[in-house]
């Protein structure tokens, strides 16, 4: 499958995970692959904490004004306060949002009614979709323990809410969700125990209570192969005709038994996640840094764009 087909299979692509998986770049590198396809991408984000606009080399804040991090891809935030605001004021209602805000009574109707939050924040994306504000939005969702709730507060408010436009907002909601050629979910993970089991967890509580469809989950974080583990680090030494100092032999044979260690524990998520989950996987490299910017996002990218060209069409 091409890049740019796999990025038209659904106008909007939410992108949730475990936090600590690399979600927030793979929002990034899903858009910038979208961009490099020669499609247009709207990145969103709901907790304003991602460093979304550091990882394209920006130092912008994003607020909810759409930004431009890079060409053709365009990032902002949504809070449930900007949302309502933006609601009410289309309405003829400028003042009295102001007030409500003011006056903490936002908060008070999100404990009476759970959800009225979230189903703020996924109105303005439906807005989003419906307006065809990008080719592609992409949608970096809360850590996935939040994101299943996120996700099934529109179902949640249809049994609490049975007239009004919360109502209608929240079936308009669901009807975006369940519609595969207008929304899909893709997963991210790393190859590690505790973050299989909780995508494979989420993946099903996602299809059972929202309905929506999963698009190939992405392994983050894999090793690449790398040749010669196996070889004896004093034979190589002797061949290249390179001088090892004391203790050089010894670290450089921990640190392959390390590599190879690594790479079997990896290898065998991989395979766990495959036999408990059926989806295509999309395998992302670790990048050995502690800074993601603008360059580490195209490699990511790449890869990205090579994975994608591995699915069937």
């Amino acid at each position: 499958m091409d890049p740019a087909g796999f990025c038209r299979q659904a106008r909007v692509l939410i992108v949730a995970g475990k936090g600590g998986v690399g979600k927030t770049t793979v929002s990034a590198a899903v858009a910038r692959m979208a961009a490099m396809a020669g499609l247009t991408c709207l990145i969103v984000e709901v907790e304003g904490k991602s460093g979304l606009a550091a990882a394209f080399g920006s130092s912008e804040t994003l607020t909810y004004e759409e930004v431009e991090l890079s060409p053709g891809v365009k990032a902002r935030t949504l809070t449930p306060d900007d949302a309502l605001v933006e609601y009410l004021e289309d309405r003829g209602m400028r003042r009295l949002s102001r007030r409500l805000l003011s006056s903490g009574a936002v908060d008070v109707v999100a404990t009476a009614a759970p959800g009225i939050k979230d189903i703020l924040v996924l109105g303005k994306v439906k807005q989003l979709e419906r307006a065809a504000a990008a080719d592609l939005v992409v949608l970096d969702a809360p850590a996935a323990g939040h994101a299943v709730t996120f996700l099934t507060s529109a179902a949640g408010l249809l049994d609490a809410v049975r007239v009004g436009p919360i109502r209608a907002q929240a079936t308009e909601v669901l009807e975006l969700l369940g519609d595969p050629q207008r929304c899909q979910v893709l997963l991210v993970t790393l190859p590690e125990e505790t973050p299989v089991n909780e995508v494979v967890e989420t993946a099903y509580k996602l299809e059972d209570r929202v309905g929506v469809r999963l698009a190939p989950v992405v392994v983050n974080g894999l090793y690449p192969a790398v040749a010669g583990l196996d070889v004896d680090p004093r034979d190589a030494a002797v061949r290249s005709e390179v001088h090892l100092r004391p203790g050089e032999a010894e670290a450089l044979e921990e640190a392959a038994c390390f590599r190879r260690g690594r790479v079997a524990l990896q290898g065998e998520q991989v395979d766990r996640l495959a036999q408990s989950l059926a989806l295509a996987q999309l395998h992302l490299p670790f990048l050995f840094t502690t800074e993601v910017g603008a360059e580490e996002v195209d490699v990511l990218a790449a890869a990205l764009g090579e994975a994608v060209r591995g699915l069937p069409g």
